[in-house]
């Protein structure tokens, strides 16, 4: 099936050019030049991928306003910050917000691509786990993922996790104790970002285990190497 990708762009020629771009890889692309526009089509129907800038017309920050409320209406639908704002504060500003990655304007047609096709394998991957009865739940102390239900529980409290931080976290509870590199940790959750987008996601995580238990240490930082699930 045809997959569909939003993008959310006020200036017309880059608009256009995304538009055209990924149109002739295959994909059907709807573009909106401002944040109501793009809202109202989304509240009508979700696009299984958005491409979001971040000032849209005279408003500086809708980008940031158009993820948080397309993250309360879908926990899985794969967003994307593709903004000339490369910020350190914005990139975890973006991320905080339920963004799955964060790029520059500047990375090159060839790794976009390969970023959104990274992101619809590890939603392929979520459904075939799902049909997958006999491997569904991932159990590590006081932690419980199911891959059924797309949830993660500590110490039998649900956490609203983002589809990027439940891929990481499944990567590193799945087998405890060993050291995940970036790259490997990049492979096992089906996704592809850069470093710093690693390392924000992590924090993000951590903070939310911390939040309701502040003793929460099952993810330690091997430095120079990685992270770890240490039960």
């Amino acid at each position: 099936m045809q997959k569909t990708i939003a993008i959310v762009e006020d200036e017309p020629s880059i608009r256009a050019n995304y538009a055209d771009a990924l149109g002739r890889h295959g994909y059907q692309v709807n573009a909106y030049p401002d944040r109501p526009t793009a809202q109202a089509a989304f509240r009508k129907k979700l696009p299984d991928l958005v491409l979001l800038d971040i000032g849209l017309e005279d408003e500086i920050d809708a980008g940031f306003e158009l993820c948080r409320e397309l993250r309360g209406l879908s926990t899985t639908l794969p967003i994307i910050f593709l903004t000339a704002r490369d910020s350190d504060f914005d990139t975890v500003a973006g991320l905080r917000l339920g963004a799955d990655d964060y790029l520059s304007k500047d990375t090159s047609l060839p790794h976009l691509t390969a970023r959104i096709s990274a992101l619809f394998r590890r939603l392929d991957a979520l459904d075939q786990a799902n049909n997958d009865m006999d491997n569904n739940e991932i159990i590590r102390g006081n932690l419980c993922v199911d891959l059924n239900k797309f949830s993660i529980a500590w110490k039998s409290r649900q956490l609203n996790f983002t589809l990027t931080e439940f891929w990481i976290v499944h990567a590193l509870a799945k087998h405890p104790g060993h050291v995940k590199n970036r790259e490997q940790l990049m492979q096992d959750a089906n996704i592809v970002v850069d470093d710093n987008t690693i390392t924000s996601h992590i924090k993000r995580i951590r903070k939310k285990f911390e939040s309701i238990d502040e003793q929460f240490s099952s993810i330690d930082t091997v430095y120079g190497i990685g992270y770890r699930w240490n039960e």
